[in-house]
């Protein structure tokens, strides 16, 4: 019987020898597909990122144009204020010395409106 038991107990250790090389064989593609997953979803990432870099870039390239309209318009709308500003300042600029004028010399002393009256 001991041969036949030594015959049983190498069967199982053969099997047990085949069970190991299927579970390394079950590790190592596991491990290949998850190295293959992540440089697949990585090439996905960097594929996106690029999409939305380039939809940044068409979006800023057609509003920085705006911007820059805007500014232009923002100035040219100054300019114009000034200059009118200027025309009616030398507009009446003579007036105005006339009146300052006019309340420098021509001085008519007169208390304050809330002054009290004096008794």
């Amino acid at each position: 019987m001991s041969a036949q038991n030594t015959a049983g107990i190498q069967t199982l250790l053969d099997a047990e020898r085949e069970a190991q090389k299927i579970v390394q064989k079950a590790r190592t593609y596991r491990t290949q597909k998850v190295k293959e997953a992540r440089s697949e979803a990585q090439k996905e990432i960097d594929e996106y990122k690029s999409q939305k870099e380039d939809e940044f870039k068409r979006f800023e390239s057609q509003h920085s144009g705006t911007h820059s309209q805007i500014e232009e318009e923002a100035t040219r709308e100054v300019q114009r204020t000034l200059e009118e500003i200027k025309r009616l300042g030398d507009e009446k600029a003579p007036a105005v010395i006339q009146d300052l004028l006019k309340a420098v010399i021509h001085i008519k002393p007169a208390p304050h409106r809330n002054a009290a009256p004096s008794a």
